[in-house]
């Protein structure tokens, strides 16, 4: 409700004989606006005796149309239809100590809400404990005044709630700081003095030319490199590529034993090496292998990989990992006169084919070992061979790194040398290792020997029985047996007959191959290969069968619609009008495997409803089968085929929708649906692939 109050000219003459400045009932929301207060009566100076005032009003509620300003423009309207109240603070105040426990939560169960939770409850701890305490020596005043300031001190309980942990979040954890890494003393900071060092690393951060050193490591085109620097200079920068930069620390012994230099300056892949200061020119190129090494003085792993690679070969000194160096299989002969494979022997029904499990475990405990050998060429490898199988009478498994840097390296040929030359079994082979295991059925040199001289020891044993058997028959002989019984002695039980049987079955004993027993085999395999391609020809003829009666259940269910002889008349220039148009379009709709079905038919109607052609692109390569698909898609769709043109991926079907075309109401579902033509799809191709076998 909206109401105007109007002045009389009496009231309006009387309002214009105050002061500028009169009190009004609300000056904070009107203080512009003139009015009067209702309670007390303001004085006015006495320089206007013709205007007096009432005496002054009791104090009584304001009614709700009087808390407007008296005097308004003759435009201007109170809007009483919601007035403004404030809530008395006090009155909250004293609630929210009542309702700490009782009152909605906001945020429903997340952290929020559990935290305000176990917060109202603790103050409803501390309240009742505190009145506990106080309520027996307090007057009732004294217990009123307690109350109101427990209610005063609830108001910061929102300040600290989110200071106060909750109960699973005071557990005390444990800190370890990260210790900082102690840089590693050089050779350089140990025999250079302060003073020499501080000028040779100024020197090194101000060079910006640098040797660079590849794949290969510092080969003998690096060292000539570094050579040529120090003729003019004391300084030379090295920058170090794959996979040097991994480990700079191995980067700095190799290139200060093969130099002779002090590494005295190392950022991020580069080292600055310094010449010395009784440098001398080197005269002949380093070979990594053949200068004798240091006693290693490492950790224990290194300690025992040494001694389990002592005698084996050269150490390759430009290894790129951590120590312990291994063996450069690169020195080692490339052919050993009189070298022979392993013999292998199985135990009684055990296979020495491996498990899956067995893989796996194997190349689990592959990846934790060290590095055996290094190789880089393909070829010739019996010198390495000979140094596998002496690392197999310590080690049930050897792990090859190939080098970087080396060209024309294939890591298949070496597998294969190494699987024919050792007889092990490969576990893993790629670009970075080659792993072979020595197998189940391996038996290091000196147990081969064992096992040739046992049954050496048995073979004479069964001929010193035989011997002695013979020799005793012959004593027990009857006297009256003639000699032609003598040849008809039992041989059951003896040698000979062993030999016999043996030969008989095998031929290999003989040394002569048995005829018979080929033909046998052969007979027997092609019988087995007959009987494989029944079977496979009876599953392929069941298939075929089971194809066919899908397809003739799916072909029943599809009715397709006759072609329209009473078709609309189109020109020639019309024709090629519209042949144009279609292979400008960009939008198509392609046909996939599923060919022709109501999905497409309902598409074509979607293109016809904006534009007046359109482009089907088949992926059909035969021209029979898009000239069949195009007759079936313009019987289907009503339209009229203008063209069949080659494109990039198949072939462009552009059909005309007719001068007099109308959207059916309802499209006709006589072919396959969506489903149905996939399903038809896999069955054809089912055929085609079992007849193609």
């Amino acid at each position: 409700m909206s109401a105007r109050m109007f002045l009389s000219p009496t009231m309006l003459s009387n309002a214009l004989n105050f002061p500028k400045k009169i009190h009004c009932l609300n000056p904070q929301n009107h203080p512009d606006s003139l009015s009067v207060p209702i309670q007390t009566t303001p004085e006015i100076p006495d320089t206007n005796n013709e205007f007096k005032l009432n005496p002054p009003i009791p104090a009584t509620k304001t009614a709700p149309w009087m808390k407007g300003p008296l005097v308004l423009e003759p435009n201007q309207v109170i809007d009483y239809s919601k007035p403004k109240t404030r809530k008395k603070s006090s009155d909250n105040k004293n609630e929210k100590a009542e309702k700490l426990l009782t009152h909605k939560v906001s945020g429903g169960r997340g952290k929020h809400a559990m935290k305000k939770i176990l917060y109202s409850i603790d103050i409803l701890e501390e309240e009742n404990q505190q009145l506990e305490d106080t309520q027996k020596n307090l007057t009732p005043i004294e217990f009123e005044l307690s109350l109101g300031k427990l209610g005063e001190d609830s108001d910061g309980a929102d300040k600290r709630l989110f200071r106060r942990k909750l109960p699973w979040e005071r557990v005390e954890r444990m800190v370890f700081r990260r210790t900082k890494r102690v840089k590693a003393v050089t050779a350089a900071d140990i025999t250079l003095n302060d003073e020499l060092l501080e000028r040779l690393r100024d020197e090194a951060r101000r060079m910006r030319k640098w040797v660079n050193v590849k794949k290969a490591g510092v080969n003998d085109g690096v060292l000539e490199q570094i050579r040529l620097i120090w003729k003019t200079d004391e300084l030379a920068m090295l920058k170090f590529d794959m996979p040097l930069c991994r480990n700079m620390d191995r980067a700095r012994e190799i290139v200060e034993i093969k130099t002779g230099g002090l590494v005295i300056w190392s950022k991020k892949d580069t080292h600055v090496i310094y010449r010395g200061c009784n440098y001398r020119e080197m005269r002949s190129s380093f070979h990594g292998g053949k200068e004798e090494t240091k006693p290693v003085q490492g950790s224990l792993y290194e300690r025992e990989t040494d001694r389990l690679l002592d005698g084996l070969g050269p150490r390759f000194i430009d290894w790129w990992m951590p120590k312990p160096l291994p063996i450069d299989a690169d020195l080692l002969p490339e052919i050993v006169h009189g070298y022979k494979p392993p013999s292998r022997l199985s135990l009684m029904n055990a296979p020495s084919k491996l498990t899956d499990n067995e893989l796996t475990h194997l190349r689990k405990q592959a990846y934790h070992f060290p590095t055996h050998f290094v190789l880089g060429r393909n070829q010739n490898l019996q010198g390495l061979a000979s140094a596998i199988l002496k690392l197999w009478e310590k080690c049930h498994i050897a792990k090859i790194a190939v080098k970087w840097g080396i060209p024309n390296t294939n890591n298949e040929q070496m597998a294969y040398e190494l699987k024919v030359l050792t007889g092990g079994v490969l576990l893993l082979r790629n670009k970075f290792y080659i792993i072979l295991y020595r197998g189940k059925d391996f038996l290091s040199p000196t147990i081969a020997d064992l096992v040739s001289n046992r049954e050496m020891e048995i073979r004479s044993f069964q001929h010193l029985e035989e011997t002695t058997r013979s020799n005793i028959s012959q004593t027990f002989d009857y006297i009256d047996e003639t000699l032609s019984d003598l040849d008809h002695v039992s041989t059951i039980g003896t040698l000979k007959e062993f030999e016999m049987i043996q030969s008989k079955h095998h031929g290999f004993n003989s040394g002569i191959s048995d005829s018979e027993v080929e033909v046998e085999a052969e007979k027997f395999k092609l019988e087995k290969e007959i009987r494989n391609q029944e079977r496979k020809y009876f599953i392929l003829k069941m298939k075929i069968n089971k194809a066919s009666k899908e397809l003739m259940k799916l072909s029943s269910a599809c009715k397709p619609t006759e072609p329209n002889e009473d078709q609309e008349i189109m020109t020639s220039e019309e024709r090629e009008c519209y042949r144009k148009m279609g292979l400008k379009m960009d939008s198509t709709l392609v046909l996939g495997r599923r060919g022709v079905f109501d999905g497409v038919i309902e598409g074509m109607h979607q293109h016809w409803k904006h534009r007046e052609i359109v482009k089907v692109v088949t992926m059909q390569r035969v021209f029979s089968r898009v000239l069949y698909t195009s007759q079936c898609l313009e019987a289907e769709s009503g339209g009229i085929l203008v063209s069949i043109e080659k494109l990039k991926l198949g072939y462009g079907i552009i059909i005309y929708r007719g001068k007099n075309y109308k959207r059916p109401l309802k499209i006709s579902r006589n072919l396959l649906s969506k489903r149905e033509a996939l399903q038809k799809s896999l069955e054809l191709q089912r055929i085609g692939v079992s007849k193609v076998k």
